[in-house]
């Protein structure tokens, strides 16, 4: 008994002293100042950039200030509260002379962050002339987007404190602002992150979406452009946007990322994915015909008293091919018979229907496809054209990968490397297969009847001379979320387009949604605006085009230099200017500039009239 008292006399003195050291060393680390007379402290981290693919900036770091309170040395509180309300946008003086005067044992406060420089500067003054006592300016790190709206759900934002908040800033926050452990340095620099976008391409694309949505008078447009060979997605666009460097002020409806959170039923384009299923299970051939007069409805369906399904004309015989180009719902009923719902099922699930693309991006959806065992007598042939089944554009775009790649399933990327701040290349996202889908000779069979519907069928307005175009139209009849039933006035336009289609370069997939314009179906609204995209593109990334407009320049320049002026303080028109004028018109109007190429302007964002704004970047092509 003596033996076991005298030990835990000795436990507890070890134990006594370990816990007297931990304490001590812990008092000498936060109390003593280090070698110089310095506190310790945390070395600052400044977040790294996000470029597009050409390295243009889209996001980067910006020395903002901070205006605090020491509460202690604030000797008028009501005075100090108003001169800083006065002083400062969006600071209410109640607000703050309540903070200053109650403590509530607390010293500090912020009164207000990411300050502009023409704030703090005026704070700076009234410190330096003893009215504000108790008050400093202190420098914070922020972040700039300078392309504004350019391509702002997938680059997201950041919070006050500078961490990420949605869109790549979020998904990639570790990666921009590496987490601090210890170090020497005074600043800690993140890396950088290379997008697959194309901002020239992403500009063009949001015109054209904008027109779109405002003719249209619709609820939502997308646009998903992606490299077909490489699944990397040069431009991403959904209407209504938001500026990232004011985020807040916007609803959250314009800031919410529709291309992967929105799940919707595809209606019509998703007839190519049904009709090559039925020719990869062997349930039809392109030859096989159906007679589609006086609709669908089978035995099963007058037995149950189930609707028949019917199309807006009466099409008569139809194979394959003749479905899609009339964009026939019966035609697509009967083919769902030839099959086994569970193969069907196993098979869209092999396009990644029902699940995430792994995009990412935060809140992606899984979209809607419900396990056979929950199917009714319906929702095979239902299923078929486009109902009965929930997707996101994410999604179709990834699936349509399919047909460009001889049967085989590209997960999309919107990452292209990761770079160290020495340039050293941490990761490279390069093309990743995921499964093979279908052979390689459906696969190509239906990109060929869809060169159809662009030549005979509900896509003909998409169609380029010269040019050839796969392409699939769809009107969804969405649903009445108080009702439940179809609504007879609420639809939803697409089109999915593949080109060229002797050897596909372009995705093009374009959702108008809810739109409450002259037209509502997505051959009329939307094969224009896969015209006018190949017509941009086509000189751009150099397709074939026997026919395509070439850039020819005249022979003649201007010797003399003439000055460009911002008249009535808008942008002027940069083209046909030489690099010397334009650097010296940037610096006249305290302007950043971005300028790729030699010899003279042939292209410029933003565009001539635009409003100059304090810290505005200007890009500018040369050629």
């Amino acid at each position: 008994m003596i033996y076991i008292e005298k030990r835990f006399k000795i436990f507890f003195l070890l134990l006594t002293i370990l816990s007297l050291t931990v304490l001590i060393r812990y008092s000498i680390i936060m109390l003593v100042p280090a070698p110089g007379g310095s506190s310790i402290s945390f070395p600052e981290v400044e977040r790294g950039p996000i470029l597009d693919r050409n390295g243009r900036l889209i996001a980067l770091q910006t020395e903002l200030t901070s205006i605090e309170a020491w509460l202690p040395n604030v000797t008028d509180p009501e005075k100090t509260a108003s001169l800083l309300s006065e002083n400062l946008s969006e600071v209410d003086f109640q607000q703050v002379f309540e903070s200053l005067s109650t403590p509530n044992g607390v010293n500090f406060i912020y009164i207000k962050r990411k300050t502009s420089p023409t704030e703090a500067q005026r704070i700076r003054n009234l410190i330096k002339n003893g009215f504000l006592k108790g008050i400093s300016v202190k420098p914070e790190f922020g972040r700039s987007y300078p392309e504004k709206e350019l391509a702002a759900h997938v680059i997201g934002y950041t919070g006050t404190d500078n961490v990420g908040l949605e869109g790549i800033e979020y998904k990639f926050n570790s990666v921009l602002s590496p987490p601090v452990i210890s170090s020497e340095q005074d600043i800690l620099y993140g890396n950088q992150v290379y997008l697959t976008i194309d901002l020239n391409i992403q500009y063009i694309v949001e015109q054209i979406a904008q027109r779109a949505y405002i003719e249209n008078k619709a609820d939502k447009v997308m646009i998903l452009v992606m490299g077909a060979k490489s699944g990397e997605i040069l431009s991403y666009v959904s209407i209504p946007t938001f500026d990232p460097n004011n985020f807040q002020k916007y609803p959250l409806r314009n800031r919410e990322n529709h291309p992967v959170t929105y799940t919707y039923p595809p209606g019509s384009v998703f007839k190519i994915f049904s009709v090559a299923s039925f020719l990869e299970l062997g349930g039809i051939t392109e030859f096989d015909t159906f007679d589609t007069t006086g609709g669908y409805n089978p035995d099963f369906f007058k037995k149950n008293n189930i609707q028949r399904i019917t199309d807006l004309g009466s099409y008569g015989i139809l194979n394959a091919e003749t479905t899609l180009i009339n964009s026939s719902n019966v035609g697509v009923a009967y083919m769902s018979e030839t099959v086994e719902k569970g193969e069907y099922y196993n098979i869209l699930r092999n396009f990644g229907f029902g699940q995430a693309t792994g995009i990412p991006l935060n809140g992606e959806s899984n979209g809607i496809l419900r396990d056979v065992s929950d199917w009714s007598p319906r929702s095979k042939p239902t299923i078929s054209f486009g109902q009965e089944i929930g997707v996101s554009a994410m999604q179709i775009l990834a699936a349509s990968t399919v047909f460009a790649n001889g049967g085989i399933l590209l997960k999309p990327q919107i990452i292209k490397r990761v770079v160290a701040p020495d340039g050293t290349i941490i990761k490279e996202y390069k093309k990743e297969p995921i499964r093979e889908v279908l052979s390689a000779d459906v696969a190509n069979s239906v990109l060929k009847m869809m060169q159809k519907v662009t030549e005979e069928g509900t896509a003909r307005r998409a169609r380029i001379d010269g040019f050839n175009i796969s392409a699939k139209t769809g009107t969804a009849q969405l649903t009445n979320p108080e009702t439940g039933e179809y609504s007879k006035t609420d639809f939803l336009g697409s089109i999915l387009a593949i080109f060229p289609t002797e050897d596909p370069e372009i995705i093009v997939y374009i959702v108008i949604d809810r739109p409450m314009g002259d037209y509502t179906y997505g051959g009329r609204i939307g094969s224009p605006m896969v015209k006018e995209i190949a017509q941009e593109l086509i000189p751009i990334l150099g397709l074939d085009l026997s026919n395509s407009r070439k850039f020819i320049h005249t022979g003649h320049i201007r010797l003399t230099k003439p000055e460009l002026m911002a008249e009535n303080g808008e942008m002027p028109d940069l083209t046909g200017h030489t690099k010397r004028s334009i650097l010296d018109f940037l610096q006249k109007n305290n302007l950043f500039g971005n300028i790729n190429g030699e010899g003279w302007a042939i292209m410029q964002f933003p565009p001539p009239g635009t409003e100059i704004t304090e810290n505005m970047t200007v890009y500018v092509e040369l050629k």
